[in-house]
């Protein structure tokens, strides 16, 4: 009996890979060289930093998104395959839009650099988990990579920026390019999956064992960019702060949320991370523990307030009929409301830093700073639209809805799928 999922991915798959990274090996042969051996003892002393941000990028955000009952191997795997991907094609488009060198050096750094900005990718790639297939999930990657980097090079350019106040911003640009693709992507089909979006006891165990490694190494994520120790040691204490605040919140508040005070795993999953979230681009400016303290404080509650009551105005509301929107990982009450949060606290910390007699220079840093992060949300939603609309194109082979969320679709099953 022959198998009831479309055979999609057997010869497009291997053919875009094998295109890209062909294309991809060419361009490291003839553009990019390795470090002087004099630099490389320099160049090792990030190595630890590179070890967290990708346990972070591999295991944190992989198993961040395995939460669904059917949909654990293909979170995970693709995470891996986004990671592995996106890292290639960043490395690249960094070396040609911010190196001068005649040929791209490649060093620890710039693949630390690589591997957080396609961190971009497997953000928004929660918003659209279960309803695009690899084919898609590279030319998403493609694209926004492109697009985070664009931004960055603008923010760098045109806005006064620094190579950590515009990595910083990968949160809100990755929730909210998500958010518009998957726009793109929902359709009124979709309820025909929904029972196979349910989530499960060991799944959510999965997705426990995602938010501890991301929890643990946040820190490292935050000051990594940071050019002096001072700096790296003030934001390190920061983010532990802003976590340990938003992880007793996210218990707590969760609980004053439900009728009968019962806690909410999803809520834990995604709160205990907001406050890394949302200290990340201010946090060398912020000088004292308490504040970083109030921002995880605010950032938990409303990333609670976000998980518990837009699904809510979408599943039931007029939200649904007006937008249609579904976020399979809710990475718009994850990263983007709380990446919202830390945006204006840094606004609001360098007005408070501000001297009268620099008035006019601080004033046009604060402009900077808005911009920034204004471009931030509007590169990423005119982006995830786009990518959306190309990814909706029947070229890709799509998954029909009705196999949404479900490992099958990708998957071989040696022992026929028992317990799916």
């Amino acid at each position: 009996m022959g198998s009831k999922y479309p055979k999609s991915l057997r010869i497009s798959l291997p053919f875009w890979v094998l295109m890209l990274e062909i294309a991809f090996i060419l361009v490291f042969f003839f553009f990019t060289s390795y470090e002087t051996p004099s630099k490389k003892l320099e160049l090792l002393k990030p190595y630890p930093a590179f070890q967290d941000i990708n346990v972070m990028a591999v295991l944190g955000l992989g198993f961040l998104k395995a939460s669904l009952r059917r949909y654990t191997w293909s979170s995970v795997a693709f995470n891996l395959f986004t990671l592995a991907l996106g890292v290639q094609w960043a490395i690249i488009l960094d070396g040609f839009l911010f190196s001068s060198s005649r040929k791209i050096p490649i060093n620890i750094q710039r693949i630390i650099l690589g591997t957080m900005s396609a961190m971009s990718a497997l953000i928004s790639s929660g918003a659209t988990l279960g309803k695009v297939n690899l084919v898609q999930l590279i030319v998403m990657t493609l694209l926004e990579v492109t697009a985070f980097l664009g931004t960055k090079k603008l923010t760098l350019t045109f806005l006064d920026g620094n190579e950590h106040q515009s990595m910083m911003q990968i949160h809100v640009f990755g929730a909210y390019f998500g958010v518009a693709a998957t726009w793109c992507l929902s359709g009124p089909g979709l309820s025909a999956a929904k029972e196979k979006e349910q989530r499960a006891t060991a799944s959510s165990l999965f997705t426990t064992l995602g938010t501890l490694f991301l929890w643990i190494f946040w820190p490292t994520f935050n000051s990594a960019l940071l050019e002096y120790p001072s700096e790296k040691e003030t934001a390190i204490y920061n983010t532990y702060y802003a976590l340990a605040v938003s992880a007793v919140v996210a218990m707590s508040f969760s609980a004053a949320a439900h009728p009968h005070g019962k806690i909410s795993m999803i809520h834990v999953h995604r709160a205990t991370l907001a406050g890394g979230v949302a200290v990340g681009v201010a946090t060398n400016l912020i000088h004292s523990p308490w504040i970083a303290m109030v921002l995880g404080l605010l950032a938990g509650m409303i990333s609670i307030v976000g998980a518990k009551c837009l699904p809510v105005m979408v599943q039931q509301g007029c939200f649904n009929r007006i937008i249609g929107l579904h976020d399979t990982c809710e990475v718009h009450s994850t990263f983007g409301l709380p990446g919202l949060l830390g945006g204006l606290a840094y606004i609001l910390l360098m007005i408070e830093q501000a001297s009268w007699t620099k008035l006019s220079t601080v004033g046009f840093q604060i402009l900077y700073s808005a911009g920034s992060l204004s471009l931030s949300v509007a590169m990423g939603l005119a982006g995830g639209i786009l990518t959306g609309l190309i990814l909706s194109l029947n070229l890709w082979k799509a998954p029909p809805e009705a196999k949404y969320f479900d490992d099958q679709a990708f998957w071989e099953f040696p022992h026929l799928a028992v317990g799916f």
